[in-house]
């Protein structure tokens, strides 16, 4: 049976504020985006929203590696987006995996940028990751990302422009 039969591939259209994955949720796909901006959060027990990470275009995101396992992040369009939708299963075979090999490096320089910088270093590591969407992007999800209040952020703006100064 020809590849294109077997996997499921289809490209979806998503309005910013969309959800197309919310936490609790089977896990079933991976998405790649094509144009537009979305993200992926986590709600605690307070409320309070938790970015895990922005996938601009030409990225990829999904919750969980494992198929069909509940997810633990919600995904949602900060603009309106174009993604390709495909089957986790089929995907981790098939597709991307440049794309998977690039998400995996840019969750691994994230969890060290974390544990082992400052608030200023952190902005400047979200600037070099995303590039493009620094203006795309509200500053409290910007401080939400690099795990600081939205005060926390603009003094540290204030300091690295006092600095480049």
């Amino acid at each position: 049976m020809p590849l294109e039969k077997i996997i499921s591939v289809k490209e979806i259209t998503i309005k910013k504020g969309e959800t197309i994955q919310r936490s609790g949720e089977i896990g079933t796909k991976v998405y790649h985006v094509k144009s537009g901006l979305l993200r992926s959060y986590s709600i605690d027990k307070n409320g309070k929203e938790n970015i895990f990470m922005f996938a601009p275009e030409g990225w990829v995101i999904a919750d969980t590696c494992e198929p069909e396992s509940k997810s633990t992040l919600f995904i949602d369009a900060l603009e309106d987006s174009t993604v390709i939708e495909f089957k986790k299963d089929l995907e981790r075979e098939k597709q991307n995996v440049g794309a998977i090999t690039k998400r995996l490096n840019a969750m691994q320089n994230r969890i060290m940028m974390l544990i082992s910088t400052n608030a200023i270093e952190r902005y400047e590591y979200f600037i070099q990751t995303y590039p493009n969407i620094v203006q795309r992007v509200p500053q409290h999800m910007i401080a939400s990302y690099i795990g600081v209040n939205p005060e926390t952020l603009s003094a540290a703006k204030a300091k690295r422009l006092k600095k480049s100064s």
